[in-house]
């Protein structure tokens, strides 16, 4: 419609002689013509013009920042900004974790003091005796500890606390305002000891133990009117906090653990069936600390796995790491022996961890269990199997935590493990561990 006028003019129209061509295109839409059809209608004289329109929308504002440089990103259209991910985190190597990760503490906790108690006497014009009016001081603040699951070490534990003190009383009867308290997180699993004794065990996430009671604040002698002493003087201060020395140590909560000889695959197992990444390698040790892992299933029940660093014989009599990855095998509620399959005679490494644990407390190796046949992938361990079951009457799971063979087996049975643990704590009205 618009094209026969646009080509009279050669296509080099002014901007008003094009406004009175389009007057007619214009009417003949009845003057309502859609954006749409009217850029229609502009797309040939664009190309004639040059793609140079006679016309452009106002300019959005676009907000410029001090200093006069240009925002990296665009504020007007999400699809011109760019993507700026997420910091990721640095990687810690096995070796710097085990500078992070600390399961003894020795803390040395102190409460706070008491205020002293006030000593005034009310005056005021036209009252001369208007008799005692200090107040009493305000109670020292206690040091708690607080059962924290997003804590998993007690590195960030330092070796000393103190609760704040208690203000003084001051006068008209009015008493000090008590301390404050001093909360310090802790691990859940932590075990509280003094001179050996165990004095606390925070195993649920929220729950708290008084380390160290602030002290009384003292009394005003407002306290000490009577009607035989009409204008006391006496006053007392506040008492000092409650001092203590605890020792500080950390089991680490899960409900399934697993046990087994360096080099086992307990890290690339734990890998494979949760988002945890322990560090993996083709020498003996290479886990240094205890690791913990999420499996998560499709009702939203997650069930925790923790891999024990590598035990060898002797390991009860503080051989290798000794005792001080033992005790993190106390908390499992269950557990999960993975033994080599490609070595000769597999139970024999069986026997071995089961009387280890036993060593180190009775009853450990009693728990609920299941064996895991790991390195199936090789041929040396597919000849071993029938004999692993032949010797030992436990079940046996054979997979391949490096190719993923078998894992739905082993998840299926780990559940059945956590469902019968619930039962079990729910018939004795008790709690079981959440995650």
């Amino acid at each position: 419609m618009l094209l026969p006028g646009w080509a009279a003019l050669g296509g080099r129209a002014a901007p008003a002689a094009v406004s009175a061509m389009l007057l007619p295109g214009w009417a003949a839409l009845g003057g309502r013509a859609a954006p749409v059809a009217v850029s229609a209608m502009l797309q040939p004289c664009w190309a004639v013009l040059g793609r140079r329109p006679l016309w452009s929308p106002a300019p959005l504002l676009r907000p410029v920042p001090m200093g006069g440089r240009q925002l990296p990103f665009s504020t007007t259209c999400v699809r011109c900004s760019k993507n700026r991910r997420l910091r990721q985190k640095r990687v810690i190597s096995e070796r710097q974790l085990t500078r992070y990760f600390v399961d003894h503490r020795k803390v040395r906790v102190v409460g706070g003091q008491g205020g002293g108690g006030g000593h005034s006497f009310y005056s005021e014009p036209r009252k001369i005796f208007g008799g005692p009016d200090g107040g009493n001081g305000g109670d020292g603040g206690h040091v708690i500890l607080k059962a924290d699951r997003q804590m998993k070490s007690l590195s960030s534990v330092l070796p000393f606390y103190q609760g704040f003190h208690g203000e003084r009383g001051g006068s008209k009867n009015s008493y000090g305002a008590n301390g404050a308290y001093v909360y310090v997180k802790v691990p859940v699993g932590t075990l509280v000891k003094e001179d050996g004794k165990v004095v606390a065990d925070l195993t649920q996430h929220g729950e708290e133990y008084v380390a160290a009671y602030g002290g009384a604040g003292g009394k005003g002698n407002r306290f000490f009117l009577s009607n035989e002493n009409r204008a006391p003087t006496l006053f007392t201060p506040g008492e000092p906090g409650q001092e203590r020395v605890l020792h500080l140590e950390l089991k680490t909560t899960a409900h399934a653990g697993l046990v087994g000889f360096p080099n086992a695959g307990k890290s690339s197992l734990l890998r494979a069936i949760s988002r945890a990444r322990p560090a993996v390698a083709a020498y003996p040790f290479t886990t240094l600390n205890p690791h913990v892992g999420i499996v998560h299933y499709q009702d939203y029940e997650q069930v925790a796995v923790a891999d024990i660093p590598g035990l060898i014989k002797g390991a009860h009599q503080n051989r290798g790491l000794g005792v001080a990855f033992l005790r993190h095998i106390e908390r499992c509620r269950f557990l999960l022996y993975v033994v080599d399959l490609s070595v000769s005679q597999p139970w024999i490494q069986l026997q071995d961890l089961k009387y280890e644990l036993e060593q180190y407390k009775k009853g450990l190796s009693e728990r609920p269990c299941v064996v895991i046949g790991n390195k199936i992938d090789l041929a040396q361990s597919r000849i071993n199997l029938p004999l692993l079951k032949e010797q030992i009457d436990h079940r046996v799971i054979a997979l391949s935590a490096l190719t993923g063979d078998n894992l739905e087996e082993l998840l299926l049975h780990l559940r059945e493990l956590y469902d019968t643990y619930v039962k079990t704590e729910q018939s004795l009205v008790q709690s079981p561990v959440k995650w």
